[in-house]
């Protein structure tokens, strides 16, 4: 995406979305990090469960890799569409 050569003119409520994406990205994060720690957790605890709890742990990292893609998207078209000509 190229950089806006100037000021990027964002309304007040695209400042508002955009913050809102990215709270809600850094909660989305912080969840699949959470699986992540968790199925460790109970892997350490009951190791006959590691085979199952596997795929919760390999399925995150795509998803996480999903939400900063989609915030990026979304930030990327903000900056185009706000920034000055």
């Amino acid at each position: 995406m190229p950089i806006p050569e100037g000021p990027a003119n964002l309304t007040a409520d695209q400042v508002k979305a955009l913050t809102s994406g990215f709270s809600h990205m850094r909660h989305q994060i912080n969840n699949h990090l959470s699986l992540i720690m968790a199925s460790a957790e109970l892997i350490k605890m009951k190791p006959d469960m590691a085979e199952k709890l596997t795929k919760s742990i390999v399925d995150q990292p795509s998803k996480i890799t999903h939400e900063i893609g989609h915030f990026s998207q979304t930030l990327e078209k903000a900056l185009r569409d706000g920034g000055a000509s």
